[in-house]
C-alpha cells in the first residue's frame, strides 16, 4: 500500500526525490503520512482536494481496512 501512495505521489510532483511516506498507526487505524517539498503540496492536493481525495479512493479500494492518507 505504502509503494503505491509513494508511486503516485512521485508521478505527480516536480521534485519526486523529496517525497517521504511513512505509515503510523493510530486509534482510528493506520494512516499514510505524505511529505513533499512545500511547494508540491498544491500539486499532490489539487483543486479543491480532488487529486488527494482520488489517491484516497484508491487506497480505500485497493486495502481490505480503512487506512487514511494525509499530506505534509
Amino acid at each position: 500500500m505504502r509503494d503505491l501512495v509513494e508511486y503516485l505521489a512521485k508521478c505527480l510532483v516536480d521534485r519526486p526525490e523529496a517525497v517521504r511516506v511513512e505509515e503510523r498507526r493510530t486509534r482510528f487505524g493506520p494512516v499514510l503520512v505524505v511529505e513533499v517539498a512545500p511547494e508540491d503540496k498544491g500539486r499532490l492536493i489539487g483543486k479543491q482536494g480532488r487529486v488527494i481525495e482520488a489517491i484516497r479512493t484508491l487506497v480505500r479500494a485497493y486495502g481490505k481496512r480503512k487506512i487514511g492518507v494525509e499530506v505534509r
